[in-house]
């Protein structure tokens, strides 16, 4: 792979970590004006995405099977202009039932996203840590452009733009992936750019049992958040970034955009540090801040939202890396695949978790506080994580850098 077939594979990949994690938020944005528009609940609203986000995770393990056995790019290719489709009937629904089944479209091209490409950048890059902080940000970047842009878009031409246009610019990136694809600026390769020691056995099936329980608790706090956040800010802040849904949306364009910046931050601490040492951390952060947001308002909940999303995907970098280590290589797309069952599959159950805990106490206090309690109970499993070996070896030139 040349250095501008790698760099090009690296901007896609980054590209596409932005757009799967773009909708999510536009939806939870939308889901703020969807009661006057659907005529239910916003508990109701909520629902909606739960098919979406549960295929999200669990078609994940069978589309990272399509990566490894079939094409990464021709999987890629598929997931652009698949999820951008789904966005466009999300945009064009005219009942619940209609935006639910577009919801669940989007939710199963976007399966392809983590196991396939994910995999993909792991495969190029020397440096791990770096390429998936770098990666992460973009994800990152995905929640803080898509609630600032739900915001403009619902304010300026109604929420069916949020989803149409956002939709049509994915379609057209994925009409130029398969342009590249077609004159060989972007290839399939199986080679890797770094080896790294064979792990024990045992040390692997401890790793996998801790991520497994750590990825489950992990992704409970980030779908949690990412649902509540936008009514969080909308009764707490009090107005601080601005009134209706622009407010809202820059509040979250704030949060996600410079905790995608602190990946690129967790992802150096990965290649310089025990990964060990990098992922238990983050945790341990997580819990006090997590306690504070119970109450948080105005600036303070602001603060306290940048910092406890900043610390929940900061793991990410180490996380990844951790499972990239201990997988062989032509598995890691079908691993990183059973992942996302954890990470947004089953813990998409997060959802339905916000809607209850709001209809029954009416805020979120609760809901902060069991996410803190969850996130210490991880650490007691964190610390039984095995010390690394040693060092990886360069296989090949650090493609992704």
């Amino acid at each position: 792979m040349t250095p501008v077939q790698a760099r090009t594979a690296l901007g896609f990949s980054c590209v596409g970590h932005s757009i799967s994690h773009i909708f999510e938020p536009i939806f939870y944005v939308v889901a703020l004006v969807l009661p006057a528009q659907f005529g239910i609940s916003y508990e109701a609203s909520l629902a909606l995405i739960l098919g979406g986000k549960l295929l999200f995770g669990i078609a994940a393990p069978f589309t990272g099977w399509l990566g490894d056995r079939w094409s990464a790019t021709g999987m890629m290719a598929l997931y652009f202009l698949g999820i951008g489709g789904g966005a466009i009937w999300a945009g064009l629904a005219t009942s619940p039932l209609e935006m639910a089944i577009a919801l669940g479209v989007l939710g199963l091209f976007g399966s392809i996203y983590h196991p396939v490409g994910i995999a993909w950048l792991v495969r190029t890059a020397v440096n791990r840590g770096k390429a998936l902080g770098i990666n992460g940000a973009f994800g990152g970047f995905g929640p803080a452009l898509g609630g600032v842009l739900a915001g403009v878009l619902i304010d300026a031409f109604g929420w069916r733009s949020a989803f149409l246009i956002p939709g049509a610019v994915t379609v057209l990136i994925g009409f130029g992936f398969i342009w590249l694809v077609l004159t060989g600026v972007i290839i399939e390769t199986r080679t890797e750019a770094r080896t790294d020691p064979t792990p024990d056995r045992r040390d692997t099936a401890r790793v996998y049992i801790i991520i497994a329980m750590t990825m489950l608790v992990g992704g409970l706090i980030y779908q949690a958040t990412q649902a509540s956040m936008p009514k969080v800010f909308d009764e707490r802040l009090g107005g601080l970034l601005g009134e209706g849904a622009s407010g809202v949306g820059l509040g979250v364009m704030i949060v996600y955009g410079v905790a995608g910046l602190f990946q690129i931050v967790t992802g150096h601490l990965a290649d310089r540090f025990p990964l060990k040492t990098v992922y238990v951390s983050m945790y341990v952060l997580q819990v006090p801040v997590l306690a504070m947001a119970a109450t948080a308002v105005g600036l303070p909940l602001l603060l306290v939202m940048l910092m406890m999303v900043s610390f929940n995907i900061g793991a990410l970098p180490a996380e990844n890396s951790l499972l990239a280590r201990y997988t062989p290589p032509s598995w890691r797309s079908t691993a990183y695949g059973l992942k996302f069952v954890l990470a947004f599959g089953i813990s998409g159950l997060a959802v339905p978790l916000v809607a209850w805990i709001r209809a029954a106490t009416g805020d979120f206090t609760v809901l902060f506080l069991l996410l803190s309690s969850l996130a210490a109970l991880v650490l007691i499993a964190l610390v039984r994580l095995p010390r690394e070996r040693s060092d990886p070896l360069p296989a090949a030139t650090a493609a992704a850098e």
